[in-house]
């Protein structure tokens, strides 16, 4: 067969408790997101199967009755920082709130990854789309949504600035004529915004990939159209082909429009993956999860993405049309959009989000699962996928050992790992500092 031209590009979604709201009760589950020997066993095994990234998403709140894999769970970033020490390939992304942090945070916390890591930070970027946080913050009311994403903006951009607070050879440490830094190469951001006043510059060099690469999940206009501006990777919710592809196009056509060459934004829908020897052993796996899961956790966490209590709706009724409101609205849509394509009841959608988040489910034998997955790749429906595992370790350890082999040898996905750092592993340009490119 003869290589494509594009290979495809896979991080894991990495809750630790499970991507599923039930199966860590499942016999093989190992117990979830405070175990760090499971964490360190999750990474390892996703630098053994030369995934792009380690993803841990967050929120800043939580309640006994959330997703598991939300009630507690240790702080991200400084869990990839623990994790880089054990990895030396594996890009480290971590979910940071621009409604809950200010950017000289997050941007020395991001160049500090970046730092101990080699190179190897990623950044998911949300506005926070949780109201139950304002409170934890008192920042009461939760900001609207065009609020949200207009400052997501601005962050991003003061963010940059600070990253570009130092040129390369700033940090002399002459010995000899007693000169440590090059002042001449520190630059004072001085930002005034909407949002934002900042002035710099961040107390640590330039981070080694210039910028850590840029991660967003929109999915409504807001959201899409700052992602096409900023992002480099960006998640979605599509339950087939045709959606897929119609969500990519779209992204790079916005892309384009901001100027920015398309190719340097990634695609990737999440996936859950059921893996099995047979496809009678892959439903039988499919089953057992179902059997476990507790109906009013699940209503809870259909609930919270749709952003209204569904609770005292008729379960075995049509999905009711529901008001527009201010919580994940994209995300909303895509649930609603699925419930009616496949005329499910508020019973079924409760299950399907239960079992998978509303994102596909590939189920089969390796092979069958690798055929549905270089169809998705090769129609341009995706440019990858994250990979979503129902629970740790044995879902995901099966994908590695049995699914990505079979991707490799069709070479549809790396055998080893092209460069060092996440940019280059990710086919992402550096970004020249803004010195340079003014010399």
């Amino acid at each position: 067969m003869t290589t494509p031209a594009r290979q495809m590009h896979i991080s894991v979604l990495a809750l630790a408790a499970g991507n599923n709201i039930a199966a860590w009760r499942m016999p093989d589950a190992q117990a979830g997101s405070m175990n760090l020997p499971l964490l360190k066993h999750m990474v390892q095994t996703a630098e053994r199967g030369k995934l792009d990234f380690f993803f841990i998403a967050d929120t800043p709140h939580t309640a006994p009755n959330v997703h598991p894999s939300w009630v507690v769970r240790l702080e991200p970033l400084t869990l990839l920082a623990a994790l880089s020490a054990i990895t030396t390939h594996i890009g480290l992304a971590a979910t940071v709130s621009t409604t809950y942090t200010e950017p000289y945070n997050l941007a020395r916390y991001m160049a500090s990854l970046d730092h101990l890591s080699g190179g190897r930070a990623a950044w998911n970027v949300v506005g926070g789309a949780f109201p139950q946080a304002a409170a934890n913050f008192g920042r009461l009311p939760h900001p609207a949504h065009g609020d949200r994403y207009s400052r997501a903006s601005e962050f991003i951009e003061v963010a940059k600035g600070l990253w570009d607070s130092w040129e390369d050879g700033a940090l002399v440490m002459d010995k000899a004529s007693g000169k440590y830094i090059d002042a001449a190469k520190m630059h004072v951001l001085n930002h005034e915004g909407r949002h934002f006043s900042v002035k710099g510059p961040l107390n640590i060099l330039r981070p080694p990939q210039g910028y850590p690469v840029i991660v967003q999940a929109g999915a409504s206009e807001e959201g899409r159209d700052m992602a096409a501006a900023t992002a480099e990777a960006i998640f979605c919710v599509v339950s087939n082909i045709e959606e897929g592809k119609a969500f990519r196009d779209d992204i790079r056509a916005r892309a384009e429009a901001h100027g920015r060459n398309p190719d340097h934004l990634k695609v990737l829908p999440g996936i859950f993956v059921i893996v099995g020897e047979t496809e009678a052993e892959a439903r039988r796996k499919l089953a057992a999860l179902g059997e476990i899961i507790e109906p009013e956790t699940a209503m809870k966490v259909l609930s919270d993405y749709i952003g209204q209590d569904l609770s005292q709706h008729p379960l075995d009724a049509p999905v009711p049309d529901f008001p527009s409101t201010e919580m994940m609205q994209g995300y909303a849509v895509a649930l609603l959009d699925i419930a009616r394509e496949k005329g499910l009841t508020l019973r079924e959608l409760r299950d399907l989000v239960a079992a998978t988040q509303g994102h596909v489910l590939f189920m089969g034998t390796p092979g069958q699962i690798a055929d549905d997955l270089e169809e998705w790749f090769l129609a341009g429906a995706a440019d990858g996928f994250q990979l979503m595992p129902h629970y740790f370790p044995g879902p995901f350890d099966e994908f590695v050992d049995l699914v990505v082999p079979i991707l490799q040898e069709r070479g549809l996905f790396r055998k080893e790992y092209s460069g060092t750092t996440l940019r280059e592993n990710m086919g992402l340009p550096f970004p020249d500092h803004p010195a340079r490119k003014g010399a």
